[in-house]
């Protein structure tokens, strides 16, 4: 079937992207589900950090390729072999396919799924190879076995998690990957008890769920720390207890005061290692730093290395959050509609498909928390089969 798609061919391309346009919608040929694989309609898609980096090519990735990986779709159409979907069903991607076999998924930690990681790396549906094809008959890649930035995307059934169809779609998609990335960092990564004190460098989507993953938690005191002013505003009418600049030369001697010699967990999810490093440096003897953000692959990280002896620290690593997509979502969502975590405070704006270049530009000078893509209804003239 044909659809349009958001094609990224080149990394790096100079700001602002509303001249330079880096994605462009194209119509594109997309293949049928093949054996374990859906087919679904996108509904709505959110512009993460991780989709940026890809842009401004800190994150290589394989193109040209589909980019997008938080979304809500619902299900048009099953491959064969495929089990516990129905067409109509909505769900929310998962942008690590989990095999459900492999050493870190027979051991609790599925986020880690050697086959999905190689898939993605390789911009590969779990099953092999692309559904993707340009005008030209050139084969376009997956990314992270989503590709949602487009009307209609073919994923392996591994990668969606059935969720209810009255969820609004652009509250669902920031289930996908902020929501599962950063509250699941506090719940799964760190085991935030209630109590514990907690600070979080970095407001952005991720940064700011891991501040309502806290609350949720019961942690206190909680801690916001950023440059954005505005963010610093929202962390506090979301529920912080403190909000200070990261610029400020006394912080970590600021944070040491209010929580008796450092916190307990500091979450970090910039993406930069001079903030990880500076978010280690604020956790107490004992303390955890957990780092979510993704650096370029080039950087390296400087710390008193005898402290991690002679203090017990710990720095943790938590991709996806440490999630397990299949348990967390439902009971993230449940968490939402219980109103303990307020995730539609996160949503800032509503794009059309056509305004992405422009929300790149938005999200890369910090001025948006999340964006979400609405899809209209396809015309069903577009399909070939």
């Amino acid at each position: 079937m044909k659809v349009r798609a958001a094609v990224l061919r080149s990394s790096g391309r100079p700001h602002p992207y509303a001249e330079s346009r880096p994605l462009g919608i194209e119509e594109v040929e997309l293949g049928p589900p093949g054996r374990g694989e859906v087919l679904v309609r996108t509904l709505a898609a959110g512009l993460c950090h991780s989709d940026l980096s890809v842009i401004d090519g800190s994150r290589p990735r394989p193109l040209p390729m589909v980019l997008g990986h938080e979304a809500v779709g619902e299900i048009v159409e099953l491959g064969e072999g495929v089990a516990g979907f129905a067409i109509g069903d909505r769900v929310v991607f998962s942008f690590v396919p989990i095999c459900g076999h492999c050493e870190p998924c027979a051991t609790g930690r599925p986020a880690l799924c050697e086959p999905g990681a190689s898939a993605n790396a390789a911009g590969e549906l779990m099953e092999g190879g692309s559904r993707w094809k340009d005008a030209s008959g050139q084969p376009l890649q997956h990314h992270l076995g989503v590709s949602a930035f487009a009307e209609f995307v073919v994923a392996s059934s591994r990668s969606v998690v059935k969720v209810d169809n009255d969820l609004p779609p652009e509250i669902a998609a920031l289930f996908g990957c902020a929501v599962l990335t950063g509250v699941g960092a506090v719940v799964n990564t760190a085991k935030v008890s209630p109590g514990e004190s907690i600070a979080i460098f970095g407001l952005g989507g991720v940064g700011l769920a891991s501040l309502l993953g806290s609350r949720c938690s019961g942690a206190y005191p909680v801690i916001a720390v950023d440059v954005n002013q505005e963010k610093l505003a929202l962390a506090l009418e979301l529920g912080a207890h403190y909000a200070f600049d990261a610029r400020s030369e006394s912080l970590v001697k600021d944070l040491r005061q209010i929580t008796q010699d450092g916190v307990q967990y500091a979450i970090e999810s910039v993406g930069n290692e001079a903030v990880l490093a500076q978010a280690y440096s604020a956790t107490r003897r004992g303390g955890t730093t957990v780092s979510v953000g993704l650096p370029a692959p080039d950087k390296r990280l400087n710390i008193p290395s005898v402290s991690l002896v002679a203090e017990e620290r710990t720095i943790r690593g938590s991709y996806m959050g440490s999630s397990v997509p299949s348990r967390d979502l439902p009971r993230f969502i449940a968490l939402y509609r219980a109103g303990l975590l307020p995730v539609d405070r996160l949503l800032t704006h509503r794009l059309s498909f056509e305004d992405l270049n422009d929300g790149f530009d938005r999200l890369a000078r910090g001025e948006a928390i999340r964006q979400v893509v609405i899809f209209d209804s396809p015309s069903a003239a577009r399909s070939t089969r």
